[in-house]
């Protein structure tokens, strides 16, 4: 590749046009002496970067953003700065004869929390405390998380039974596959250059194979699909289905689930998704359908909104759940579970509802609503993390070698005595299950040898990630694109620099796709959440890339890598660029472009309705120090005795902190 100085660094070419006017006499070199340093805050938390440097007078002073954009007044050594995410910055220091130099880059990594103290005024403050206990299955994955503010960040460092973990020096500690000696307790030592503080104790027990009783039952498969919709087109926009899908995936696989776990759909990739879920069941197959999201219930059929669902509902524009279960019991699965994890809000206009043929008495189903009739479902925010009731404990049972009702039972009296919801939402269960059978019963294979392999097939063909690449750059740098699947249609790509080379130093590197893959958590509020994620993801990498809605994608993904580094020679900040085509990873082979097969159409309304009332949802924001708050669908529409036409049972959802049902 041959470098053009016209298409140098941004950063780089700036620095020359502002001072190639002056005189080529060299003075003093400009030497940074006090760097600017990363803080991690709440939202809105002012903060000032400050930078100090030697060199000839006057020094003049440009700070970039993490675009390499110009700050507008960004031209003292302190910069002000009150965010609502997470921002980089770096700072250029010249002089009037040609010398420069650059701070290193700085983060101002920002929290959204609710446990933040009114007063805090830098000092480290640990917002998410790791789990006090958790249960895992000898060889399953188990991860902690510590997450703190502080000025500047904080460090992190994992402890096991008083002793120090080497390498597990980031807010999450993951581990793959648990032993026997993985099993104690857990502390996290959080500091900075001020002071330290030390996380709140954590129990792991690994519970192993010989502890378990013997199953009754086997399983020739079990596959699961889990969605999550969040980011509404024409309804309010929704925060917990992002940790709920990403933590129940985690589980099912801890329990030998093939899982398929997918954000934001359409009407038209929901049905394509439920199609392709479809084919992998088949006889003695346990199945789960997990849905969190909007949802609604009209005239005893549940249905789950799309994200580009117009308004009003319609049954339509919408996924019926009793729909989808009919078509997994007609494949003859043995043991069909769906979980919903959305409200049930009474929706009556005059639309017909779905025509749904009677299910099979076969003693195989098995529904957990997440709420009862005419009833809203809550999600909370707590220490940073957004998750729903009915999953948050969902979560903390399945793993139980327990008839699948009787966990669900223990979810419903774990959420009757949770306090922020008592008397408001109660778990509902139906079921027609004629054997104990168990989410942790064990695969057999044995008489489905063919049959497995075909499901297998078509699992993998969703979880196809690209290997990992070593990309060698003309000046001799070398970098590793290694790549991972947050979901199944979010995909992470992280870039290491692996090899500089003699010539080049002060490397950084910068990943984009073509198409652009839209990142539906950048700007929502999450980015606390999703950093976490990206942490247990990857070892340090010096950049990463995170490309969503992958079952958009109807071509081959290009992965853009962009390098810039400093020649030893030449002094000069230089730019290459290297494009990857890595095909189409995880759901994207699986064209859910294409359109749905005619058995997957629903029965169309033939009626028409007119406008959708407008109505106003009241946000209300109570303080409350030692509860979280929480987000329910909430039926907002008031009207008159006389105002007939005006629909009063629409469900939508809003935030809301509520104290009066909180204890101190």
């Amino acid at each position: 590749m041959t470098y053009c100085p016209d298409r140098a660094d941004p950063l780089w070419t700036r620095t020359f046009h502002t001072l190639k006017e002056g005189p080529r006499v060299m003075k003093i070199e400009v030497v940074i002496v006090q760097q600017p340093k990363s803080v991690c805050v709440p939202r809105n938390y002012p903060v000032t970067l400050n930078v100090q440097a030697v060199g000839t007078e006057p020094l003049r002073y440009q700070w970039f953003d993490g675009q390499q954009e110009e700050l507008a007044g960004g031209t003292e050594p302190s910069l002000h700065l009150c965010l609502q995410k997470s921002e980089k910055y770096i700072c250029r220091v010249n002089d009037l004869y040609c010398n420069f130099a650059f701070t290193d880059w700085v983060k101002v990594r920002v929290l959204d929390s609710a446990a933040v103290p009114p007063a805090w005024r830098g000092d480290i403050c640990i917002v998410v405390q790791p789990t006090v206990h958790q249960t895992v299955r000898c060889g399953g994955p188990f991860s902690l998380r510590c997450s703190a503010l502080g000025m500047p960040s904080p460090q992190y460092q994992w402890y096991h039974n008083g002793h120090l973990l080497p390498k597990q020096n980031s807010e999450t500690l993951e581990v793959k596959s648990a032993k026997a000696d993985n099993a104690g307790s857990y502390l996290c030592a959080v500091s900075n250059i001020l002071e330290e503080k030390w996380s709140e104790g954590a129990d792991v027990e690994i519970v192993t194979v010989d502890k378990l009783p013997t199953p009754t039952f086997t399983a020739t498969d079990k596959v699961a699909l889990l969605i999550g919709n969040l980011n509404y087109a024409h309804h309010p926009r929704l925060m917990a289905p992002t940790m709920d899908v990403h933590e129940l995936s985690n589980l099912l696989q801890q329990l030998d689930f093939r899982v398929v776990s997918l954000l934001d759909l359409s009407l038209k990739e929901m049905d394509a998704a439920i199609d392709k879920f479809l084919q992998l069941l088949d006889r003695g197959v346990y199945a789960v359908f997990y849905y969190a999201g909007h949802g609604y219930e009209h005239k005893g059929r549940n249905y789950l909104v799309a994200i580009d669902a117009p308004r009003p509902y319609r049954t339509e524009n919408c996924v019926c759940v009793q729909r989808v279960m009919g078509r997994m019991q007609k494949k003859q699965a043995q043991l069909n579970i769906i979980l919903l994890d959305t409200c049930r809000k009474w929706y009556n206009h005059g639309y017909p509802t779905s025509e749904i043929d009677p299910l099979a008495p076969l003693g195989n189903t098995v529904y957990g609503y997440a709420t009862t009739e005419d009833a809203e479902a809550f999600e909370v925010q707590d220490g940073g993390k957004s998750t729903g009731i009915f999953t948050k404990y969902l979560n903390k049972h399945i793993l139980q070698p327990l008839k699948v009702t009787h966990v669900l039972e223990q979810v419903s009296e774990d959420v009757g005595k949770d306090q922020l919801v008592c008397g408001r939402q109660v778990v509902e269960i139906k079921h027609t299950l004629k054997e104990p059978r168990s989410l942790t019963d064990p695969v057999g294979t044995a008489g489905h040898t063919m049959e497995f392999r075909l499901r297998d097939v078509c699992w993998r063909q969703a979880n196809v990630l690209p290997d990992r690449k070593c990309v060698n750059f003309p000046c001799g740098i070398q970098v590793e694109l290694s790549f991972s699947a947050l979901f199944s249609n979010v995909l992470l790509v992280f870039g290491t620099v692996k090899d500089i080379g003699p010539r080049a130093h002060d490397c950084t590197v910068n990943l984009s796709s073509t198409p652009a893959m839209e990142d539906i958590f950048s700007g929502s509020g999450r980015l606390d959440e999703m950093d976490s994620l990206l942490l247990s993801k990857a070892d340090h990498p010096d950049c990463s890339l995170r490309l969503c809605g992958l079952q958009k994608l109807k071509g081959s993904l290009v992965i853009k890598v962009e390098l810039h580094y400093s020649c030893a020679d030449r002094k000069l900040r230089l730019t290459e660029c290297v494009k990857l085509d890595v095909g189409q990873p995880l759901v994207a082979s699986c064209e859910f472009s294409q359109r749905v097969t005619e058995d997957m159409r629903r029965a169309t309304s033939p009626y028409s309705v007119g406008p959708a009332f407008e109505c106003k949802h009241p946000q209300v924001s109570v303080s409350h120090p030692t509860r979280p708050s929480t987000r329910k669908a909430e039926n907002a529409c008031y009207s008159s005795l006389g105002a007939a036409s005006v629909s009063t049972n629409e469900p939508e959802e809003n935030d809301e902190n509520d104290s009066t049902k909180s204890t101190m």
